[in-house]
């Protein structure tokens, strides 16, 4: 449910970047107050892990539609809403800039309908209240499915809002909700049993890395190392390989477009257009997730070095965020005292 920069207006894009950002502010400085110092690996991970689930687009049978995790629900069960959303942004952003995946004008956009929805309002309104404090599989399953399917719905008529608002006429209204709600309800059924299947793992592993969770086991806390390295490994693995086999169909965002205004390329030839598309030009190193240039022979080794390289950078900003935020906390505890 990446938006291009031709769905919005520069007005509109710069005023959800502003709002982004603002909200960015605000997850950084309750990280600041808030997070457990021992999940800043798992802030990087995650990352890495999202970032590379994001890559595997699966088929909507009987639609020639496709889609992909969201992500922001999974962070937030395991790092709590605030160190989520700024895991999240850190994905987008690095998409965005490196990947060409979403414009860069339309980065507020993307960062709100797929991380403040999910972190700030389903996360907290949804899911934990299903969970109420009782981690079973079966809460988790049903908070899961309930949480991602919510939020993705919340993420689609937003896009259609979006759209709406920048006055972009070949998407009318009524039959691009018709298309975006029902085809982001499937894909956020996929979506809703994969992020059950992780979290599940987590509260057989290590139950402890789960948000909100109270263990009285000391022996449970020794598994914590060995849980981030499975999740690492696994995101190694989803995105220099698994990403191979991932469907060619549109994702539910394209499939809409193309089914209203019979193409998913909207074009936009003002100069903040012109200047976000050079600008992703020039930083976006691996376009569309493959090398510059390549030919269809080099394309699996693009995909691959993409999904590794991604998950690198993924993990090095998502986790030096957090260990810099945690670092000031420190430093101001030491002054005070």
């Amino acid at each position: 449910m990446h938006m291009a920069d031709a769905l919005i207006t520069p007005a509109v894009g710069g005023v959800m970047l502003a709002v982004s950002a603002g909200a960015i502010g605000y997850s950084a400085k309750k990280v600041k107050e808030e997070l457990d110092d021992r999940k800043v690996p798992l802030m990087g991970v995650m990352g890495a892990f999202v970032f590379a689930g994001q890559m595997i687009n699966f088929t909507i049978p009987a639609t020639g539609s496709s889609g992909h995790i969201g992500g922001g629900i999974l962070l937030a069960a395991l790092l709590g809403p605030h160190a989520a959303f700024l895991v999240i942004s850190a994905v987008l952003l690095i998409q965005a800039l490196f990947f060409a995946d979403g414009g860069l004008l339309a980065l507020g956009c993307n960062i709100f309908n797929m991380g403040f929805f999910a972190c700030y309002v389903v996360y907290p309104l949804i899911y934990k209240a299903i969970i109420n404090k009782n981690f079973s599989a079966k809460r988790i399953t049903a908070a899961s499915v309930s949480s991602v399917v919510i939020g993705l719905q919340l993420g689609a008529f937003a896009v259609v809002l979006e759209t709406l608002i920048s006055g972009i006429t070949e998407l009318p209204f009524g039959s691009f909700v018709l298309l975006m709600q029902p085809i982001h309800l499937a894909i956020g059924l996929g979506e809703g049993i994969a992020t059950a299947a992780v979290l599940s793992f987590v509260l057989k592993s290590n139950p402890m890395l789960l948000d909100g969770y109270q263990a009285q086991e000391v022996t449970v806390k020794m598994q914590s190392r060995k849980v981030v390295v499975i999740l690492l490994a696994a995101a190694v693995i989803i995105g220099g390989f698994v990403s191979l086999f991932a469907s060619g169909n549109p994702d539910g965002l394209e499939w809409s477009m193309e089914g209203v205004a019979g193409t998913a390329e909207l074009e936009s030839d003002s100069a903040a257009h012109n200047a976000a598309a050079s600008l992703q030009q020039i930083f976006s190193f691996l376009p569309d997730y493959g090398f510059k240039g390549g030919s269809e022979e080099n394309a699996a080794a693009g995909t691959s070095v993409s999904g590794i390289v991604g998950g690198g950078i993924t993990l090095g900003l998502a986790g030096l965020t957090g260990y810099l935020i945690t670092k000031t906390k420190k430093k101001k505890v030491k002054c005070q005292s």
